[in-house]
């Protein structure tokens, strides 16, 4: 049991002990390793975090709307998801349009500026209310760009035509189990300067043996507080959600990082969590009226048996 989540807290006592420390695009500070890997046996449990709550819903949704090729917040906002809001609001407040408070900085000052911190939550209501109701005000500034939906499911072609890449490696999987090319790839490099974000989580490819169907991850940057307890748990329910749809049993999840890092603003918060005892992992139940990955909802997940230690909240990086 946890031998997955072991691998996470290993990695956070290693990062902590022989990390780096590195300024970074968003003036927080890092301490950082790169290079690193770390395996899940998905017959364990679902790989959910138990020494802190990983919010499910949010990783669903999130992956949802990943698989629906969707690139605007409205859908999250629809399903009370706001961890991409901060990018979207940055194009707001950047715009001639923004007429409000100062926001300049917003995630550095909130953190050490209660007044302001009153004032910028002000101003994202505003902004949510106004992606929510306002079908012109969701398009401009609502969009992130050519992110993971994006490419995942309307990769755009030199030729200008259209790759379903998510559609593409279930039929590989499908009817040619042994290839080696069942890749999903994010990273486009004509599409980068039009993304809020280049992808993190870069590459992931898929292997099938013994009936059951494994899943590795290459990511470039790795917040490994706040956002790499999202990625395990999403890329394992994907790979739940393939393999139900072609018939395989789930085998491994593998995340390989680039530069692994933990935010300078995350050190306290990492150290309380390394304190904490592994509990049993979840597992994950699928709606088996469903079939097809393109046709689950949020209703369709259960996870029974997650009881894990509290929220640890932590500031997030723009």
């Amino acid at each position: 049991m946890g031998r997955g989540e072991k691998a996470y807290l290993d990695l956070c006592n290693h990062i902590l002990t022989n990390g780096t420390k590195r300024d970074d695009r968003t003036d927080t500070g890092t301490y950082s390793v790169f290079g690193h890997q770390m395996r899940f046996n998905l017959e364990d449990g679902f790989p959910l975090l138990t020494t802190k709550r990983v919010p499910f819903r949010l990783v669903a949704s999130e992956l949802l709307w990943f698989i629906k090729g969707d690139t605007n917040i409205r859908y999250l906002l629809e399903n009370n998801n706001n961890i991409w809001n901060e990018w979207a609001f940055k194009n707001w407040i950047e715009s001639d349009e923004y007429k409000g408070p100062n926001m300049d900085d917003f995630g550095n000052r909130i953190q050490v500026d209660p007044e302001f911190n009153k004032i910028y939550e002000e101003q994202m209501e505003i902004f949510k209310k106004n992606i929510l109701e306002d079908d012109v005000f969701a398009e401009k500034y609502g969009d992130l760009g050519s992110v993971y939906g994006k490419q995942w499911r309307a990769w755009k072609t030199s030729q200008n035509e259209v790759i379903d890449q998510l559609k593409e490696v279930i039929d590989s999987i499908r009817h040619n189990p042994n290839s080696r090319r069942h890749i999903v790839s994010a990273w486009n490099p004509e599409d980068i300067p039009t993304m809020a974000l280049p992808p993190c989580h870069t590459l992931f490819q898929f292997y099938v043996a013994d009936g059951k169907l494994s899943c590795q991850l290459y990511q470039r940057s790795a917040d490994v507080f706040l956002g790499v307890p999202f990625n395990i748990a999403s890329y394992a329910l994907l790979t739940h959600l393939i393999a139900h749809e072609t018939g395989l049993k789930v085998g491994e999840f593998v995340h390989t990082m680039g530069d692994a890092h933990i935010y300078s603003n995350h050190i306290e918060q990492v150290k309380t969590q390394m304190e904490r005892d592994i509990r049993q992992l979840p597992q994950l139940l699928l709606n088996e009226n469903k079939r097809s990955i393109f046709d689950f909802e949020l209703t369709d997940f259960e996870l029974k048996g997650y009881d894990p230690h509290p929220t640890i909240k932590a500031p997030i990086a723009v």
